[in-house]
Formats: structure tokens, C-alpha cells, sequence
């Protein structure tokens, strides 16, 4: 890519292309595409035909994909498999059939067996069953790896897939019933530090509740109070988190500086598992990160962990070999990323500055 490479970027929105979109014109890139969902939607086959005819990029960020937390992709299992399977297989065939020099396909670590080795390796792919409550959406994201690799077997394409871990960063979903873990934790503890210095104002400001009954309401809801902050299951289980930038940077490096070509030995019979795990190859539990989180935003009362609460699998850990022998690390640890949301938090969400 060069600064006036005519770039594609699907899902700029969502919380990794937003960090894209932000990595590219950092990097001086100018000939920038992107569309809201209201005008191009990209599960219709037609509009995606029309729009790639059109513009003719010449590189994609394949960030688009149907989201949710475990009780969306377990409710709504015939949405998550079908529109990511719409979303894939029409920007992923257009971009062929237009000639698009390279692609860079977005999946998720998901895609690996419930009861995986640890740490996982691309090569674990298809070895044991997926975990049941997000399996379309897994399906989804693994057909779209084969999707890449298969065109770029038949067809000469340059298509690379990419798996994220778990990400957090500027411009995150903190919304208490619907975030994942870290987001979510920030808010909580930063509504119990303003209860702890009876700060009322600010939890109404933040909460968007009319009155203290309200408020009160929803604070004992998702268990924040003054004296502990209420967290599901043991604290055990252990995960691992990558900044979202990290992962825009990477991707970003890989459409620079890597081919498909780079990721699968040379000369190999059959070609497979040819993604690529993007991760930092390093976990907290559960319990440590509340105890970050705790520590950072200033709160000084108690977790308080509910061991009735499921746990989830103990471990989801990516082995980032593959990625670091193709020359990229990944730079922000953990305590500094979580230094970093919850300044942006009171930035642009909370209500005290």
C-alpha cells in the first residue's frame, strides 16, 4: 500500500476498524472508503456488487461482522451465522472478482475448540468442538478463513485472515449489560469511587437516571455500592487482553509488509490453517484484572465475586508465534491500557472530569 492506495474499510465504526480507519490516516493514507451501514448494507449481494464495481478499492479491511455477548450469539443463532456468512462471502467474492490486490479478513479466536490446548495455536483449527453458545457465529468466521484460502489456492488472490483476542479500548462499549468484561468493570468501579465520595450528581449524570431511586435501581441491579462492586463467578478464569490501537497497528502491518505467501511453509502439500492469531501471548484472571481496575479508577471498597455466577472456559490464551516470527510485537501492557479506558471513560463517558 502507498499513501494514495485506494483503501476499503468495512465495519469503520466498530471498535477494531475505527482503530484502523484512526492507524491509517496516522500513516498518512488519504484515499480512505468507508460507508455507514445506512448506505451500504453489506449482507445485500447486489449493493456490495454495485459499490465494489463502483470504487474499485484496492485494498479491504474486512472489519464488518454481526457482534454480541454470549446471551445474543446463543439467542439469536440464525442472525449471527447468516449475516456474517452475507457479510464475508460478499465483500470477500467482490474483492476478487474486482481485482482487490490484498485483503485482510478479521475473525475471531472463537473460532478454536471448547476444550483447546493452551496456549492456542493456529494449527488446534477444526480439532474438536466449538463451545455451543457461540458456535454459528464461530462457524461463520471459520468459513470465512476457508473462504480466503481457498481463493487464494484457486484463484492467486492475496487474502489474509486474521484472529484477534479479547480487545478494549478508546471509544469501547461500557454499557453495563451489554460490554465485556474490562469496559464493563471500569464503569462499575468508577460509579462505586463517586458513591464512595457521595458524589450523587455525577451517578445520576452517568447513570441518565431522573432520581436517586432510579439510580439506585440499576447500582443494585449489576451489584455497585459504596462499600464492594459485585463480580460474576469465582475470579479464576483467565484472559487475555490486547489494546485495540496494538491490534489496528498489526493489521495494518501485515497489509504493509506481509503476503499470504508469509504465512504457510512453502512448498507444503496441503495448505491450511494459514491464519493468523493476533494476540499478546500473556493472561491476568479475572480476579487480578478487578484488582487493576480497582487500583486504577481509585476505588477503595471490596470485590465481591459470585461464585453462583457461570465462569465460562478457565482459559482462552493465543499463541502469537506465528505473528511474532512475521516481525510484529505488540507494545501496550495491560496496566497502561487500563490506565489509558479509564481516561478516556472520563473524557467521553462519565460524567466527572
Amino acid at each position: 500500500m502507498n499513501s494514495t492506495s485506494k483503501i476499503f474499510i468495512a465495519g469503520h465504526r466498530g471498535l477494531v476498524g475505527s482503530a484502523i480507519l484512526s492507524r491509517l490516516r496516522q500513516g498518512g493514507y488519504s484515499n480512505l472508503v468507508t460507508r455507514t451501514h445506512a448506505e451500504l448494507d453489506l449482507t445485500h449481494q447486489q449493493a456490495v456488487s454495485e459499490f465494489f464495481a463502483a470504487e474499485k478499492p484496492e485494498y479491504v479491511f474486512l472489519a464488518a461482522a454481526k457482534v454480541g455477548g454470549i446471551v445474543a450469539n446463543n439467542t439469536y443463532r440464525a442472525d449471527f451465522i447468516y449475516e456474517n456468512l452475507a457479510i464475508q462471502n460478499n465483500v470477500i467474492h467482490q474483492s476478487r472478482v474486482n481485482g482487490v490486490k490484498k485483503l485482510l479478513f478479521l475473525g475471531s479466536t472463537c473460532i478454536y475448540p471448547r476444550e483447546c490446548p493452551q496456549p492456542m495455536k493456529e494449527e488446534y483449527l477444526l480439532t474438536g468442538p466449538l463451545e455451543y453458545t457461540n458456535e454459528p457465529y464461530a462457524i461463520a468466521k471459520i468459513a470465512g478463513i476457508k473462504l480466503c484460502e481457498s481463493c487464494n489456492l484457486q484463484y492467486g488472490t492475496n487474502f489474509i485472515s486474521v484472529m484477534p483476542t479479547n480487545l478494549y479500548g478508546s471509544g469501547d462499549n461500557f454499557d453495563l449489560e451489554k460490554s465485556h468484561v474490562l469496559p464493563a468493570l471500569v464503569r462499575k468501579m468508577y460509579l462505586a469511587r463517586l458513591l464512595e465520595a457521595g458524589d450523587m450528581e455525577a451517578v445520576l449524570a452517568d447513570l441518565g437516571a431522573g432520581s436517586e431511586a432510579e439510580a439506585g435501581a440499576i447500582l443494585e441491579r449489576f451489584g455497585v455500592s459504596a462499600e464492594s462492586v459485585e463480580i460474576w463467578g469465582t475470579g479464576r478464569p483467565r484472559r487475555e487482553f490486547l489494546w485495540s490501537e496494538d491490534m489496528a497497528d498489526a493489521c495494518v502491518f501485515l497489509m504493509e509488509e506481509r503476503d499470504f505467501a508469509d504465512t504457510h511453509a512453502p512448498g507444503a502439500k496441503e495448505i491450511r490453517n494459514t491464519h493468523i492469531n493476533i494476540g499478546t501471548g500473556e493472561d491476568v484472571s479475572i480476579a487480578e484484572l478487578a484488582e487493576l481496575v480497582r487500583r486504577t479508577v481509585g476505588f477503595g471498597g471490596r470485590l465481591s465475586f459470585d461464585p453462583a455466577k457461570p465462569d465460562g472456559t478457565l482459559r482462552k490464551l493465543t499463541d502469537p508465534s506465528k505473528l511474532h516470527a512475521l516481525g510484529w510485537r505488540h507494545r501496550v501492557k495491560l496496566e497502561e491500557g487500563v490506565r489509558r479506558i479509564y481516561e478516556w471513560y472520563l473524557e467521553n463517558g462519565g460524567a466527572v472530569r
